[in-house]
């Protein structure tokens, strides 16, 4: 099963309706893909991964791996209320925590802020095209986002160790994600990402040439009335290698307001003998006129 592949430079030109045709279908039939030539720095993301690497190898992996998870797992069996994760997480906007991890060397931070300002610059460039092939103005989805403060940015910096028993333990159990946009920069080498569509399991390969793999949440469902769905996913526990997610979140701040786009809603509580009047009038038009004839009627516009 080939995951859709965007590549951001057919947005110019003359490919552009086919990379956007190919957008909305990967948003409405998958929930998830793969962009190419987005824009963010190559050897800024290759930094960003080594030095993610290097902080779980001198903070953390010797003290997951001395945890009560990963020494009880062969006597507890299978484990299905537990990851075999080790994971922290970075809050970027509306204000930032990262002065909270004392262990972080500059080199870290300011390596961190400039590859989330370009990251931050995709996420808005996803939106807009979104919500264009939505038929919604542009900024809809930042403006829904964005409350009195957003919208909200945060990431997740992830390792799944090497599992000595990945067949009793998952890296990360089954869900959706509860936010927006999802863009994450992941291992070149370790699998074990899978999303689940047609009723099976698609393992998704690890990302080759710094390719940005995006899925969406469930708050871009519920805005986009459920045209764009979040795709369940879960992560594999592995035996050969440890593998490393980084995934920052593009989702609404805490105080916006969440509910469908009206464009996209039909029209809804009208009186059928309405319809039927307004029906006879225009049954050899466009039904799309009718409906947003009804939503208007419904709602007491003139």
């Amino acid at each position: 099963m080939d995951i859709p592949v965007v590549d951001f430079n057919g947005l110019n030109g003359e490919k552009r309706s086919e990379t956007m045709a190919l957008l909305h279908q990967a948003c409405e039939k998958w929930g998830f893909f793969q962009v190419v030539n987005h824009g963010v720095d190559g050897e800024l993301m290759e930094k960003v991964k080594q030095l993610v690497n290097k902080h779980y190898d001198k903070c953390t992996k010797e003290s997951f791996y001395e945890s009560e998870i990963a020494k009880g797992l062969e006597s507890r069996g299978v484990t299905s209320d537990v990851d075999w994760e080790t994971t922290f997480f970075i809050w970027h906007r509306p204000t930032s925590n990262i002065d909270e991890f004392k262990d972080l060397s500059k080199e870290f931070r300011e390596a961190m802020d400039e590859y989330i300002k370009q990251v931050i610059k995709l996420a808005e460039k996803l939106s807009e095209l979104m919500c264009e092939n939505l038929g919604l103005e542009k900024s809809y989805l930042m403006n829904a986002f964005s409350g009195t403060a957003g919208p909200s940015v945060g990431t997740k910096l992830a390792k799944y160790p090497q599992c000595p028993r990945p067949e009793l333990i998952r890296g990360l159990r089954e869900h959706t994600d509860a936010g927006g946009i999802i863009l994450l920069l992941q291992d070149d080498q370790v699998p074990g990402l899978e999303f689940f569509k047609d009723g099976k399991w698609v393992q998704i390969p690890p990302s080759k040439d710094n390719t940005i793999f995006v899925n969406t949440g469930d708050q871009v469902e519920v805005l986009s009335n459920g045209m764009y769905k979040s795709a369940l996913h879960r992560v594999m526990a592995d035996k050969d290698g440890s593998r490393l997610s980084i995934a920052t979140f593009y989702n609404p701040t805490g105080d916006a307001i969440i509910s469908p786009a009206p464009k996209l809603l039909y029209p809804s509580h009208y009186c059928y003998q309405d319809y039927l009047k307004l029906y006879s009038a225009t049954k050899f038009t466009d039904k799309g006129s009718r409906f947003e004839s009804m939503k208007k009627m419904a709602n007491g516009v003139a």
